[in-house]
């Protein structure tokens, strides 16, 4: 039977005592690249809030890598990428470098000097992402998809088994975004990293993913691309709430 490193069993969260999600009931087996896909407002943000440990259900439970998630007090196994290619302050008086860095907060503390394993663990991270000409340049002056690569670096500084991506790629152009997918199928084979990533970008992401998770307040599909995408026109349209087909680019 394959491990799990997030396991979610009838779990339900309200907000002022609105359902926001209702009996989700699905795992994330140790090794996947599973895409969560679903309309906004669905939950996907809360979910992932849920599995970060940010939010509580209200009914359910939840296991990180075997354990309740209230007794897994080192969240380090996990990196978050959030949609700062979008949202990041281009004035940042900040250089690749020490972005990467703050990864590693939470085991050095705040206002203590790194050591060498630590400088190493930082470059050997931008190394990974392929930035490490850029190291020492200023996080402002990097595009959108560069940035995107830091935030990652970020992320990978702890050793991470997994993965959260939350809508990586919104504001990045094309050809970044390609290059975006190439870079999270490196550390999906050759780091044995599992990846979680939510994405409005259905097309794109059946053609990468190893499983597909679709989520509109409750759990409206669990199972492999091919599957997904042999879904109905109807079927799309009664998950989504509103008329919707599958693009799939063969570029």
């Amino acid at each position: 039977m394959m491990e799990s490193v997030v396991s979610l069993k009838n779990v339900s969260y309200s907000y002022e005592k609105k359902p926001v999600l209702t009996s989700i009931d699905f795992e994330i087996p140790r090794g996947s690249f599973m895409g969560l896909v679903g309309p906004n407002g669905g939950g996907k943000t809360t979910l992932i809030k849920l599995m970060l440990g940010l939010l509580k259900p209200d009914e359910g439970s939840i296991e990180l890598f075997g354990r309740p998630l209230e007794y897994v007090k080192d969240r380090s196994k996990i990196g978050f990428v959030s949609q700062k290619a979008n949202t990041f302050n281009k004035g940042f008086p900040a250089t690749v470098f020490e972005v990467v860095s703050t990864g590693l907060t939470a085991k050095i503390g705040y206002f203590k000097f790194m050591n060498k394993q630590h400088k190493a663990k930082i470059l050997k991270a931008i190394e990974q992402v392929g930035m490490s000409e850029y190291a020492h340049q200023n996080i402002g002056n990097l595009s959108g998809g560069q940035q995107q690569r830091i935030f990652i670096a970020r992320a990978l500084v702890n050793d991470p088994e997994l993965i959260i991506l939350d809508e990586p790629t919104v504001g990045v152009d094309y050809e970044n975004v390609k290059r975006f997918y190439e870079l999270l199928h490196r550390l999906h084979d050759k780091n044995n990293i599992t990846l979680l990533l939510v994405t409005h970008d259905t097309g794109t992401m059946t053609e990468h993913a190893t499983d597909i998770v679709c989520l509109n307040k409750t759990l409206h599909f669990h199972g492999k691309p091919n599957e997904y995408t042999s879904l109905s026109e109807k079927d799309l349209s009664r998950i989504y709430g509103h008329p919707v087909n599958i693009v799939v680019h063969n570029h």
